[in-house]
This record gives structure tokens, C-alpha cells and sequence, in this order.
């Protein structure tokens, strides 16, 4: 696990590195679209702009969720990395509807796209540049699991795809003879971001609205928990996830005869095993004497205790099958 100001600092070189991409490629996507008139070819200068704006927003967000707690942020700032993420959405879908108008107007009007041997060389260069920012990006995200840097590899990796149905309709059109092509694949493309753009807004979604850990990581979780030989049992647990930290508070029975120094010694010898499994991660602990319940509901299930067939505590308190 890296630390901290490791994670952010190669987060802003993502992104930087990210602005650089979009800039060379906004340049040479102006040249031809004035050289080729494609409608294909425009969609990917607007879309290639937006990643731009995208990117500038990226840096602000990475740099700002990781600034530190304070006395309004005691959860820290990693949610900006979800509003960026989500900010990214927005503006695909914006460049989607765009195309999909100039793709509709364009086969309306019987317009064809000229010099299509200048499309193709900038936009094999720029499939070259993104799969270079893309392998560059993957990087980082194995390192610091950047939710904002995740979304904008997702929006990249459309923009091989983009790429590649310019080159497809710039000859097909052109070359094949085949009139609206180009209008067509166009249309293609924009269906293809307005949908990359929902599945992007997901995980973003997730982290907004605190949604729980999947059930392999809650079960890996409770594993290493478990393992505590004073531990009676577990409830009421909520996890939670926050940029690249993660959060989770839980209930536990323990011998009701135990002195507070007692109780505190198996907190911190819980504690101790979960940071080892889970660095960096955020725990809030209650100890409650053996049996006593205040919750009700599913916050009062005993996630340590397996089923008759030996169910997955966590699939049990879901309400999910084995």
C-alpha cells in the first residue's frame, strides 16, 4: 500500500499527463476537420475537447481530494474524486447528443466528407498517443485505485473506439463509394459514448450514495475478524467508500465480565489485524457485552454466525442465496 502524498502525486500526473494527450490531440482534430469537413472526424474534435475540460477538472478534483481532514471534512475530501467522476458523465453525454445532431443533420443534407487521407493519419496518431496515456493511467489506478483517474480512463478508452469508426467511415465513404457512411457511423458513435457515459456514472453513483462493499470484501472482512479468539460475535456493520479510502463501523459482543482496559485490549488487537488486511482503512468499533442487542432488524444479525448449511454471513445479511 503507498502512502498518501505518494497516491496523490501520481494522481495529478495521471491527469497531467491526461491534459497534455487532449491538447496535442485538439490541435492536430482542428486541422482536420477543416481539411476533411467529416462529421465522424468533428464528433471526435468535440468529444476530443471535452476530454480537455474533463482533465483540467480531473487535476482540481485529485488535487483537492487529497488534501487532508478538517474540522467541516472529518471524513476527508475523497467524495470530489465522485463529483468529478460524475462531472466526466455529464460532459460525455453532452458530446454524445452533439454528434448524434451534427450526424442527423449531416445525412438530412447528403453532405460527404473530402480528403479523407488527413483524417486517417491524425486519427492513427491519436489512437497511438491514447493507448500510450492508457497503459500510463492503468498504472496509477493499480496503485492508488483513483475513482476520477478510473473515469477518465473509461472516457479514453471510447476515444480508441471513436477513433477507429472515424477511420472506418472516412473510408467507407471516401473510398467504398458508400454515401452516408460517414453521417452514420457518426450517429454509431454517439450511441456508443451516451452509453459508455451510464456505465462510467456507476461507480461514481456507488460512492455517493455510501453504498456498501461487494460481498467478496465484506466476507474477506469478516474473515479476518473471526479470527479473534475473545470475539462472541458481530453486528450492525456499515461500510462505506470514500475516494480511495475506505470506512466501516460495526458492533461486537464480547464476555460481559470483561474490565474496559480487557474490552480495549480485543478493539485493538481487532484493529491491529484489520489494518494489516485493509491498509489505510478507516474503523469505528463498539463493544457490547455478549447478547445485548439495541438494533433492530437486520443491524442485529450475528454476521459471525454461519447458517444451518453454512451460509455466508454476508450473503445472509443481504438477503442473497449461498
Amino acid at each position: 500500500m503507498i502512502s498518501a502524498e505518494l497516491g496523490a502525486k501520481l494522481n495529478r500526473q495521471a491527469a497531467l499527463a491526461s491534459i497534455a494527450v487532449a491538447s496535442l490531440l485538439l490541435v492536430l482534430k482542428v486541422w482536420a476537420v477543416l481539411s476533411t469537413g467529416s462529421a465522424a472526424m468533428l464528433g471526435s474534435l468535440a468529444d476530443t475537447g471535452l476530454d480537455l475540460i474533463a482533465s483540467l477538472v480531473t487535476l482540481f478534483g485529485v488535487w483537492f481530494a487529497a488534501q487532508p481532514d478538517d474540522h467541516n471534512h472529518r471524513f476527508g475530501h475523497g467524495k470530489a474524486e465522485a463529483l468529478t467522476a460524475m462531472f466526466q458523465v455529464v460532459l460525455i453525454l453532452l458530446s454524445a447528443f452533439g454528434l448524434a445532431l451534427q450526424a442527423i443533420s449531416q445525412l438530412l443534407g447528403g453532405e460527404r466528407p473530402q480528403g479523407a487521407g488527413d483524417g486517417v493519419a491524425v486519427s492513427v496518431i491519436a489512437i497511438a498517443a491514447t493507448l500510450v496515456l492508457l497503459i500510463y493511467q492503468r498504472s496509477v489506478i493499480r496503485r492508488t485505485g483513483s475513482l476520477a483517474i478510473t473515469t477518465d480512463n473509461v472516457h479514453y478508452k471510447s476515444d480508441v473506439m471513436l477513433n477507429l469508426a472515424v477511420i472506418a467511415a472516412l473510408a467507407m465513404d471516401h473510398w467504398a463509394g458508400i454515401a452516408g457512411a460517414d453521417a452514420a457511423l457518426a450517429f454509431a458513435i454517439a450511441i456508443w459514448l451516451g452509453w459508455g457515459a451510464w456505465a462510467a456514472s456507476q461507480a461514481a453513483i456507488e460512492q455517493l450514495m455510501d453504498q456498501e462493499w461487494a460481498i467478496e470484501k465484506r466476507e474477506r472482512f469478516l474473515e479476518v475478524v473471526a479470527q479473534h479468539p475473545e470475539l462472541r460475535g458481530l453486528h450492525d456493520l456499515r461500510t462505506r467508500t470514500s475516494g480511495n479510502r475506505d470506512f466501516v463501523q460495526f458492533h461486537v459482543w464480547v464476555d460481559g465480565r470483561m474490565t474496559v482496559n480487557e474490552a480495549h485490549r480485543v478493539m485493538d488487537e481487532i484493529e491491529d489485524k484489520l489494518l494489516v488486511a485493509f491498509p489505510g482503512i478507516e474503523i469505528l468499533i463498539h463493544p457490547d457485552p455478549e447478547g445485548l442487542v439495541d438494533e433492530a432488524s437486520m443491524g442485529a444479525e450475528d454476521l459471525l454466525a454461519r447458517g444451518p448449511n453454512g451460509e455466508s454471513p454476508a450473503l445472509m445479511a443481504q438477503g442473497s442465496p449461498s
